[in-house]
C-alpha cells in the first residue's frame, strides 16, 4: 500500500521532518509558485505550510485527497478555514507555540522603551556619546497594565512582577478568583488606562477590540506612559495613537504588528515609524528558533494524528475521531450559541451546562460540549480556540462546565441549551435547535424568552420595558442611519413587562448608533452580537 502523501510547502525545522517520521511519503514544492502547488496538491493527503503559502479555495479544488492543512504557527490568515470546511478538509495550527516568545518580546518592548534602548545604539553607532540624553525609568514599583489576562497576558504578567512591578489588568472574561491566583488586580479600562505607567494590549481583533485604544484613552493616559502592541495590528488606532505621540499625551509606544504589514507609505502604520520615541519591530512575536520549531513539531504530530484518524487536539474547524452525522450539523449550531452566550454575559462566567434535549439523547454528543466552549472563547481570548484547548481555557478560568442530557423536547425533535452562573450572581442561558430538510440553524431562547429566529452574522438584543411605540424608535433610528433590519422577533411575558428583542440586521452597527438607541429605549440589556465564521 502506498504510503500518504505530506506536501511540505514551505522551509521547515529538521525537527518537523523527523516528528513525522518514516510513514508518510515526504514531498517538497514551493508554495508560492501556484501552478507547482496546485500540481502537488493533487496527490496530497496533508500539506504543511507556514505564512506564506495561500491554501485558498482555488487552491482546495486542486487537491481531491487532500485530508488536512497544517499551518506551522499561530495565525490562519492564509488559510481558508470556511472553505476547507466545505471540502471536508481538517485545519489544524500551533496555537500555543509562540506564547513565551510573544511574552518575552512584549518584555523586551518594554525595557527598550523605558532604558530607551534603541534610540541610544543608533547614538552611538553614529559616533555621538551622549549619556544625558537617554535617561531612562527603572521598572521597579512601577504599574504596568495589561489589556486581556489570557496565556500571553498571564506570562506576561508572571515575569513584569519579577521586576517588582504592580501588574493590574482589564479582562471582562476572567475571574477576580483566577486574576488574585495570577497576582493580579482587575480594574476597569478606564481605570487601568489612567493608573498604568506601562499599557501592554493582548487581546483578539474582533469589531468590538478594533481601535480599543484610541484618542480616550491617550488623553487619560500619564505623560509618562508608554503602550506596547504585540498582539494585533489595529488593536490600538494608529492615527490617534501618533497624534498622541506628537503632542506628548504619552511618552512612547512600542509596535510589533501594525494595520497594514508591511507598513505602506502614506498609511497610519507608515506615519509611527519615524517618531523618535516609537519602538518597532517587523512582526517578531514568533520569530524565535524555539517557536518555530515548536510550531513544526506541534503540527506535525497533529498531521500523524489526523490521517490515522485520532483526535487531533489542535484542530480548528472539525473535531478528530468519529462524530454520528445525525450530530454533525450541530456543531456549528453549538458553536455559534456559545458566541452568543459570551456576548451576552453581563460578567465572566463561573459554571456553564451544555444541555441537550430530545433525539440527540441516544448518541455520544461529547463533541457539543467541546463546540459550546470553542464558541465562548472564539471572541473573547487571544489565542486560536481548538476542541482540546477550549477545556484547558475553561479550567484555567475556574469554569466548571457539564454536559446534560434527557430525551424531553416539547416544541421540536432536539433542543440545545447552554445554561451559566456568572460571577455577578446572575444567570444567563442561550437555547437552539435545527429545524426543517436543511437543518435551518434557528435561536429559540434567551433566559425565560421564547422566540425563533435564525442564526445570522449580525443581531442586536435588547431587553427594556414593554411599552407602546419602542419599535418605531429603534425602527427609525436604524433606518436614519442606513441600517436595515432583515428580520425581528419580540418576546414578553405580559403586557409592560419587560421585553425581549432580537434584530438581524444587513450590517454591524457603530458604537456610537448603539448608545443613541440604547439611551432613547432606556434599554436594561443591549448587546451587539457578530457571529464569526467558524
Amino acid at each position: 500500500m502506498p504510503k500518504p502523501v505530506v506536501l511540505i510547502a514551505e522551509v521547515l525545522s529538521p525537527a518537523t521532518i523527523e516528528a513525522l517520521g518514516p510513514d508518510f511519503d515526504v514531498r517538497n514544492v514551493d508554495g508560492t509558485d501556484r501552478e507547482a502547488l496546485f500540481s502537488a496538491l493533487s496527490e496530497a493527503d496533508a500539506v504543511l505550510v507556514r505564512s506564506a503559502t495561500q491554501i485558498d479555495e482555488e487552491a482546495l479544488t486542486h487537491a481531491p485527497k487532500l485530508k488536512v492543512v497544517a499551518r506551522a504557527g499561530v495565525g490562519l490568515d492564509n488559510v481558508d478555514i470556511k472553505a476547507a470546511t466545505a471540502a471536508g478538509v481538517m485545519v489544524v495550527n500551533a496555537p500555543t507555540s509562540n506564547i513565551v516568545s510573544a511574552a518575552e518580546l512584549t518584555v523586551g518592548h518594554i525595557l527598550s522603551l523605558a532604558r530607551r534602548i534603541p534610540a541610544a545604539h543608533a547614538s552611538l553607532s553614529a559616533g555621538a556619546w551622549r549619556r544625558s540624553s537617554f535617561t531612562g525609568a527603572e521598572l521597579f514599583e512601577k504599574t504596568v497594565g495589561i489589556v486581556g489576562l489570557g496565556r500571553i497576558g498571564a506570562l506576561v504578567a508572571a515575569r513584569l512582577a519579577a521586576f517588582d512591578m504592580r501588574v493590574v489588568a482589564y479582562d471582562p472574561y476572567v475571574t477576580s478568583a483566577r486574576a488574585q491566583q495570577l497576582g493580579v488586580q482587575l480594574l476597569s479600562l478606564d481605570e487601568l488606562v489612567a493608573e498604568s505607567d506601562f499599557l501592554t494590549i493582548h487581546m483578539p481583533k474582533t469589531p468590538e477590540t478594533t481601535g480599543m485604544i484610541g484618542a480616550e484613552q491617550f488623553k487619560a493616559m500619564k505623560p509618562t506612559a508608554f503602550v506596547v502592541n504585540v498582539a494585533r495590528g489595529g488593536l490600538i488606532d494608529e492615527e490617534a495613537l501618533r497624534e498622541a505621540l506628537v503632542a506628548g499625551e504619552i511618552a512612547g509606544a512600542g509596535l510589533d504588528v501594525f494595520t497594514s504589514e508591511p507598513p505602506v507609505e502614506g498609511g497610519s502604520a507608515h506615519a509611527l515609524l519615524d517618531l523618535p520615541n516609537v519602538v518597532v519591530t517587523p512582526h517578531l512575536g514568533a520569530s524565535t528558533e524555539e517557536a518555530q520549531e515548536k510550531a513544526g513539531v506541534s503540527v506535525a504530530r497533529s498531521v500523524r494524528l489526523a490521517l490515522g484518524g485520532d483526535l487531533v487536539p489542535d484542530a480548528v474547524n472539525v473535531a478528530g475521531g468519529v462524530i454520528d452525522p445525525y450530530v454533525r450539523p450541530g456543531i456549528s449550531l453549538v458553536e455559534k450559541l456559545g458566541q452568543i452566550f459570551a456576548a451576552l454575559a453581563t460578567s465572566p462566567l463561573t459554571s456553564l451546562d451544555v444541555e441537550v434535549h430530545g433525539e440527540l439523547n441516544d448518541y455520544d454528543v461529547s463533541v457539543l460540549k467541546l463546540a459550546a466552549l470553542k464558541g465562548v472563547f472564539t471572541n473573547i481570548v487571544s489565542e486560536t480556540v481548538s476542541y482540546v484547548n477550549a477545556p484547558l481555557l475553561a479550567e484555567q478560568r475556574g469554569i466548571a462546565v457539564r454536559l446534560l442530557k434527557d430525551d424531553v423536547s416539547a416544541e421540536y425533535r432536539n433542543v440545545i441549551t447552554l445554561t451559566g452562573a456568572l460571577s455577578d450572581g446572575s444567570q444567563l442561558s442561550v437555547s437552539g435547535t435545527l429545524t426543517g430538510p436543511k437543518q435551518a440553524e434557528k435561536l429559540v431562547g434567551i433566559n425565560d424568552h421564547a422566540l425563533e429566529l435564525p442564526i445570522e452574522k449580525h443581531h442586536v438584543v435588547m431587553l427594556y420595558t414593554d411599552r407602546p411605540g419602542i419599535v418605531a424608535v429603534y425602527g427609525q433610528k436604524f433606518g436614519e442611519a442606513g441600517i436595515n433590519i432583515a428580520g425581528m422577533q419580540i418576546a414578553r411575558e405580559a403586557a409592560g413587562a419587560q421585553a425581549l428583542s432580537v434584530l438581524t440586521l444587513d450590517s454591524p452597527v457603530s458604537d456610537e448608533l448603539l448608545d443613541d438607541v440604547r439611551d432613547a429605549i432606556d434599554a436594561d440589556l443591549f448587546r451587539q452580537i457578530e457571529i464569526t465564521d467558524i
